[in-house]
């Protein structure tokens, strides 16, 4: 545990009893503050106050009083579309506001580092799609290299949950605009930013505020080194506002559109191998097309992303490359889960928005595709460019029927997974692939994307019990 520094003998209200809130409170405690808990639900108070925590209703009049700081979860709103009425009187009595990164950041350096040869980092990766894959392939990779190495914030453990810092160790984070957003302190040594897609426009009030929240990660804490996707318009201009000119090699570019020149640093696939350059010369190339856990132009990204990521950190082209081989891939992003009768199941399920369904598209061919769920703001007209490889597609949903109508490419309503998934595998032919790629949210029909996926991977291993053929 990290315990948080600064709040000594103070109150400090925690708004918010999930993963992040009660770790936060249970590290505001190690520190010495203590800590005023507050959610609106019944369960999750009373598991607080099981471990010694006081709770107090902080919508009411005068909750504020004598409060330091203000530590909010990252699912309640602070700005947009609305704030919580508890951030509303927090702002109003003139208490700062934060969330469980920022004190992070604020607590996890410490002074005996003085004594280690070489000080703790941590790299932080923020983007629309694929941070998730970025982050656990980085962890991966400096695991496999024997460097000692953490998981956490968005995927892993609480940030405050995790082990100190020890000589020479790394904490690679994965964040999310709702982190980034509201973190009072942002100080990574590498910060990765993958990409920009539209994405919880509703919560940043547009792509303006979407962007903005994922740029401070950047312009908050000034990393040593930016490793930053240009093939969107947003990443190309933070790439310019953080380097000094274009041979500043802190700025790290990385594409898988075109290829990358100049006298910086550059790293970029095209046809499915990387290539890494510094200074106007070749520094390291890898065949990704072999790794069979990062299929796809979008994880050929993510490649790229982590490749810099862990150059940045020290590590040769060689360690790297022969730890993307190892690399298993995460559940619920491009992991293929069989290989049957020459027909090869996909579960995607975390393609929730239409840009990472696009590109889950892309990265295989002859496409039994399930898709559908609940759809975001922005249409499906992008779907339909990239339904080239699409040979038939079957719809879950509440609304699959209106789904079903805006795709080009030949449907058939299913409405559950279990109908979609059975019609898929009598359709199927050797050479096919039956791909979950939603490009929705799961919320009508699940709880998360991880349980639309699972149905998804039960649906196909129940009916592949005891055969040997998808016909």
């Amino acid at each position: 545990m990290i315990p948080v520094k600064g709040f000594s003998g103070q109150k400090v209200a925690v708004l918010g009893l999930g993963r992040s809130g009660l770790t936060t409170a249970r590290a505001l405690r190690a520190g010495g503050a203590n800590p005023i808990c507050w959610d609106d639900n019944p369960a999750t108070r009373e598991a607080a106050e099981s471990e010694g925590f006081s709770c107090a209703d902080l919508r009411r009049t005068g909750a504020m009083d004598g409060i330091a700081s203000l530590i909010v979860s990252p699912g309640i709103p602070h700005l947009y579309p609305e704030p919580n009425p508890v951030v509303v009187a927090a702002l109003e009595a003139g208490v700062p506001v934060d969330n469980d990164i920022g004190l992070f950041f604020r607590s996890y350096a410490d002074q005996d580092w003085g004594r280690f040869d070489t000080a703790p980092r941590v790299i932080a990766v923020t983007g629309s799609n694929g941070k998730s894959t970025t982050a656990a392939l980085i962890h991966h990779v400096l695991t496999e290299a024997g460097r000692s190495s953490q998981l956490a914030g968005n995927i892993g453990r609480g940030v405050l949950d995790i082990d100190p810092g020890s000589d020479g160790s790394v904490v690679v984070l994965e964040l999310s605009s709702y982190q980034t957003e509201l973190a009072r302190a942002l100080t990574p040594d590498i910060a990765v930013f993958t990409n920009l897609s539209p994405d919880h426009l509703d919560r940043h009030a547009g792509m303006g505020g979407y962007f903005a929240a994922k740029r401070r990660l950047f312009s908050e804490g000034g990393p040593d080194r930016a490793i930053i996707g240009v093939d969107e318009a947003e990443g190309a201009f933070l790439a310019g506002q953080m380097a000094e000119g274009p041979a500043d090699d802190r700025v790290i570019r990385i594409s898988v559109e075109r290829k990358l020149a100049g006298p910086g640093w550059q790293v970029f696939a095209r046809k499915g191998f990387l290539s890494e350059y510094r200074k106007g010369r070749q520094a390291g190339s890898i065949d990704l097309r072999a790794v069979k856990g990062l299929p796809g132009a979008h994880n050929h990204q993510n490649a790229c992303s982590a490749y810099a990521a862990c150059r940045a950190i020290g590590l040769s082209p060689k360690v790297i490359e022969a730890a993307l081989h190892s690399f298993p891939g995460l559940p619920h992003r491009s992991q293929i889960i069989a290989e049957v009768g020459g027909v090869t199941f996909v579960n995607d399920s975390k393609a929730t928005n239409v840009d990472s369904a696009v590109k889950a598209l892309s990265a295989f061919e002859n496409i039994r595709w399930i898709c559908g769920g609940l759809e975001k703001e922005g249409g499906l007209a992008a779907l339909n460019g990239a339904a080239g490889n699409v040979l038939k597609a079957y719809v879950i949903g509440r609304e699959a029927a209106r789904f079903a109508m805006q795709l080009d490419a030949e449907a058939e309503v299913c409405t559950t997974m279990a109908r979609a998934v059975e019609q898929a595998m009598a359709d199927a032919q050797p050479g096919e692939t039956v791909l979950l790629a939603p490009a929705a949210a799961s919320f009508d029909q699940y709880d998360s994307f991880e349980k639309r996926g699972e149905d998804f991977v039960s649906e196909v291993r129940d009916r592949l019990s005891g055969t040997s053929s998808c016909k």
